[in-house]
């Protein structure tokens, strides 16, 4: 197959998907069987915690999961949707999710159903979202075609007993104060390896922090763009890494993992919400079935601060498949999981999740609600300021593609395995190989 196929979608923007469209769609009778496409199963916790019981009894639900890793997720999403207009009603996709990685890729084509003009949810119902949350998924003509539940503001995820051990407090605030720019956190990372401990778990940690503060895009007219944020975390996790300030871990790999067990080293972790308790939270736990509760493994010796640099990632918006015959049941879900703020208080304060609902987070800042996981800490109201000023307006349908190349390419160069230059010359031969339509 063709390696030009997986931007299939992103490039075919022309043609007309179905012969009588959103209102044909309208027209067909409420399907039995509810197709939903997604990566791993964060949404589906979402959704049988908050919805499944509004199902109707005589609907099935299917879920298809695919790992997102080296596009795989996309490749076969890519697949069933460019077979949605032949494929029998109960086969064809209701629902797919996608992040912000690539969601540009999938806004500005037939694929992805008007949530306003075709789903039917109204300005009023989506009012509370945040902005950036919906310009995310608008396309060039205006028009909104996806929702999330989520919005992912950043912080720094650190060790109370490390940093009890290194600054002589983990107070929130005063931890913040130590590490309010990138030069207090070198001096940091210093101290913690002085003690004997990792700032960082490995390469890709802070890669987010700077990845999303770039102010140009990957692409420009179609040449490989090298934003200056860019240069500067591949620059800083050379030095963090010959220093010994990471543990040379990969994120997501057992050793990244591993430093934040309840014998782990590593002082610290960037990230979201979702990062928080659906990732971070049941990887310090030593007992996985046990309790959420100190003295399971390093659970709830953490806490969340800004860190040095203001930053988002990732998020995971809901997008209803032109072609459904769910349309009704695609709007409720919608609503209930995007744009009902009693949901959405309750998924935070359950979950842990920062929702996307600007009033339902501004309740629970002010709330009693506390993370056990984060010591006791309300986080909500720590990620609140920044939420209101992210700014997505560097992303580009390539931005998965890159971002991953990128690390695996220059995880030779922090290993000193190859030259700076070798790496880039790896990292461009990737791109060039996966996007042939790229050029230096």
């Amino acid at each position: 197959m063709k390696k030009i196929v997986l931007l299939a979608l992103s490039l075919v923007l022309s043609f007309s998907l179905f012969a009588n469209g959103a209102d044909e769609a309208a027209a067909v009778e409420q399907g039995k069987v509810l197709n939903i496409h997604c990566w791993n199963t964060e949404f589906q916790d979402r959704f049988n915690a908050y919805y499944a019981d509004k199902v109707p009894a005589d609907v099935e639900v299917v879920w298809t999961i695919t790992a997102n890793a080296d596009n795989a997720y996309q490749n076969k999403l890519d697949e069933f949707l460019l077979k949605q207009d032949s494929a029998p009603a109960d086969e064809r996709v209701d629902i797919f999710l996608v992040e912000a990685d690539y969601a540009l890729k999938y806004v500005d084509t037939p694929y992805a159903m008007d949530v306003i003009g075709e789903i039917g949810l109204s300005e009023a119902d989506l009012a509370n979202q945040y902005g950036y949350t919906k310009d995310i998924m608008t396309d060039s003509n205006g028009v909104l075609k996806g929702v999330s539940w989520q919005a992912c503001p950043g912080g720094f995820i650190y060790r109370r007993s490390i940093a009890k051990d290194v600054l002589g407090t983990d107070d929130p605030m005063e931890v913040q104060k130590a590490l309010s720019d990138w030069d207090k956190f070198d001096k940091v990372a210093a101290d913690a390896k002085a003690k004997g401990y990792f700032m960082l778990s490995g390469y890709d940690d802070a890669f987010r922090v700077f990845s999303d503060n770039m102010t140009t895009k990957w692409v420009v007219d179609n040449k490989i763009n090298i934003d200056p944020a860019i240069e500067r975390w591949i620059d800083m996790t050379k030095t963090y890494t010959d220093l010994g300030y990471n543990n040379k871990a990969n994120l997501w790999s057992a050793e990244s993992w591993g430093g934040a067990a309840a014998d782990g080293t590593v002082f610290g972790y960037f990230g979201p919400g979702w990062f928080v308790d659906f990732c971070l939270g049941p990887a310090t736990k030593a007992d996985a079935e046990g309790p959420n509760a100190l003295g399971n493994g390093s659970y709830g010796d953490w806490a969340l601060t800004k860190g040095p640099q203001g930053f988002s990632w990732g998020g995971t918006w809901i997008v209803g498949a032109t072609g459904s015959d769910n349309v009704e049941l695609i709007k409720d879900i919608m609503y209930t999981l995007t744009a009902d703020e009693e949901v959405l208080k309750s998924i935070a304060m359950e979950l842990g999740d920062f929702t996307n609902n600007e009033a339902a987070m501004s309740t629970v800042a002010v709330s009693d609600y506390s993370n056990s996981f984060l010591g006791g800490q309300n986080h909500i109201a720590a990620f609140l300021d920044s939420a209101t000023s992210i700014d997505r307006s560097s992303m580009s349908a390539y931005d998965q593609g890159m971002n991953e190349k990128l690390q695996n390419s220059f995880s030779d160069y922090f290993n000193g395995n190859v030259t700076k230059d070798q790496a880039w010359d790896n990292f461009y031969t990737s791109v060039m190989e996966l996007y042939p339509n790229l050029s230096k």
